[in-house]
């Protein structure tokens, strides 16, 4: 036997391993979310059972755990985004510009020192980011607006619009940092300045990775709990008003998860029905980043 033969064999072995892992690995987490899936449609067929669509979906009052019963689940939707749509307001043009800066205009020694910087944003406890809206950010927009309430949808939009900046930065600037080199020298060469580089051959050329960085942050805030469970208040009001107190779809599971509500009552099964309804929205929202990233994705030799 050659010793090279004699080496692969070794090797394979290890391979067979290592490949046999990484399968199971996988197997698992398909099994995880078809187990996530399969709970989330047998409760919800059990609250439809006696709660019509009808009164799901045309209904315009969310109180299920009052003794007058609604189960209009627009009130819970309109917060949830609401509260997003503030979010992607203050990270959009935040986390595109820093990344266009980074990609276009930093040099690589700030680019490396900035980056892992604005990253640190994503590793601080949204129950900090909550109490930070709450107990800061409520009070300072008070001195400017004094009709806005202590719990409000303005103040957790702003917060957690900080916290999402990373996700459209980083992911953004990754996929502007992906371009090819001979794009940039090529427009350069035809006279165009930085700037006009950055934002009419870089940015296009990015668009698909840029894409999806904002419906991965949409998602992202759409989800989250802590901070507009803390500062946005367990009101469900029909509003587009950022000033009012409002309550989102995680904000309630929240709320009908501690403890005081009857396992198997028609109030407890409601978490349930909002949570498919949440995981259709979220499911959306990655379905068409994938469609996206694929229409408009650019391959350059």
């Amino acid at each position: 036997m050659k010793k090279g033969d004699l080496t692969k064999s070794k090797i394979r072995p290890w391979e067979s391993i290592i490949h046999s892992l990484l399968f199971f690995c996988g197997i698992i987490s398909i099994f995880t979310t078809i187990g996530i899936i399969g709970v989330l449609l047998f409760e919800s067929v059990s609250f439809f059972k006696e709660v019509s669509f009808s009164q799901f979906f045309l209904d315009t009052q969310w109180t299920p755990l009052f003794l007058d019963k609604h189960f209009g689940i627009w009130p819970l939707v309109a917060g949830t985004f609401l509260v997003s749509f503030i979010a992607l307001l203050v990270a959009g043009p935040i986390g595109l510009l820093s990344a266009v800066l980074l990609s276009e205009f930093a040099s690589e020694r700030l680019r490396r020192t900035i980056k892992p910087m604005i990253e640190i944003l994503a590793g601080i406890p949204t129950v900090v980011y909550g109490y930070f809206a709450l107990l800061f950010v409520t009070p300072l927009l008070k001195r400017f607006i004094p009709e806005l309430s202590g719990l409000n949808a303005l103040s957790p939009g702003i917060v957690m619009g900080i916290m999402i900046i990373p996700m459209i930065s980083s992911l953004s600037e990754d996929a502007l940092y992906a371009v090819p080199r001979s794009l940039r020298d090529g427009a350069f060469a035809l006279g165009s300045s930085r700037l006009q580089v950055a934002l009419k051959v870089v940015f296009p050329a990015a668009f698909s990775g840029i894409s999806s960085a904002f419906t991965l942050a949409i998602s992202r805030a759409i989800g989250e709990t802590m901070i507009v469970t803390i500062a946005a208040g367990q009101q469900p009001n029909l509003t587009l008003n950022p000033l009012q107190s409002i309550e989102t779809m995680t904000a309630y599971i929240v709320q009908v998860s501690l403890g005081d509500t009857p396992h198997g009552t028609i109030e407890y099964k409601t978490i349930f029905s909002v949570g498919i309804l949440l995981f259709l929205f979220t499911f959306i929202l990655n379905s068409f980043s994938y469609w996206s990233k694929s229409k408009f994705r650019e391959i350059y030799e």
